[in-house]
């Protein structure tokens, strides 16, 4: 039996990559999925048992996520799962951080996954799910990722506070953390950082979006049904040993 047959999910930066490959598995395994890109051409589409709803929606702009959630909630009349995915990463040491650099990455990756969580979960019947994408930049002190590090501590940090506070409506919140990804932003880096990555990685090599999106499946379903406010790295042991 498909895992998420009949439930309403909405993934916040599904086009591609890791959201992307969460969205498409979500509707595989029955869900009717909303996904949200700046970038997505709108449209649905089947997928396995489920169907793929793409949406255009800029998530750092709180108005045009609001309108969002609110077409949602007239369309589907519920959220029963969120994914929060939408984020960016730069590279910036503290003698280089500007404000604008600050600015975006507190926008996206913090301000709109508060956003996007107070609307969905207003809309969210009893015993929903959250999962948040997170990282292991939250655990660890990656040179020149410092802002984006904390963003994603920021993130594990909600988690908890949230999984407390919906806990009464029995609401799980929990964070999935990748480590180094096979996806298109890190396609862009060059051969001898990729190299460098792998070698501090225990299995050898890169996660795989797929793999991601595995264990948010996991997180979402009533498989963790007696888990909430953990962060599950999915890293090849990275950060873990």
């Amino acid at each position: 039996m498909s895992r998420l047959s009949g439930k309403i999910a909405v993934v916040v930066g599904g086009h591609e990559g890791i959201g992307g490959a969460i969205a498409r598995r979500f509707a595989v395994e029955g869900a009717t999925v909303y996904a949200t890109s700046r970038r997505a051409e709108e449209g649905d589409a089947g997928h396995g048992a489920g169907t793929l709803r793409e949406r255009r929606v800029d998530a750092s702009d709180t108005t045009a996520l609001a309108a969002f959630f609110e077409a949602v909630h007239s369309e589907a009349g519920r959220v029963d799962v969120l994914v929060v995915n939408a984020g960016i990463s730069e590279f910036a040491t503290l003698n280089e951080v500007v404000e604008d650099h600050f600015d975006r990455h507190f926008g996206l990756n913090v301000r709109a996954l508060l956003f996007a969580a107070k609307a969905a979960t207003a809309i969210m019947p009893d015993g929903g799910s959250v999962v948040l994408v997170g990282s292991i930049a939250g655990e660890i002190g990656t040179k020149g990722y410092g802002v984006y590090g904390a963003t994603k501590a920021a993130v594990r940090s909600f988690a908890r506070t949230w999984a407390n506070e919906l806990a009464p409506r029995n609401i799980r919140v929990n964070v999935v953390a990748p480590g180094p990804t096979d996806t298109a932003m890190m396609a862009a880096a060059s051969d001898e950082v990729r190299e460098t990555l792998k070698k501090l990685i225990p299995l050898g090599r890169m996660g795989r979006a797929e793999e991601v999106a595995s264990a948010a499946l996991f997180l979402a379903s009533e498989e963790s049904s007696f888990i909430t406010g953990v962060d599950l790295p999915v890293d090849g042991g990275m950060a873990q040993v």
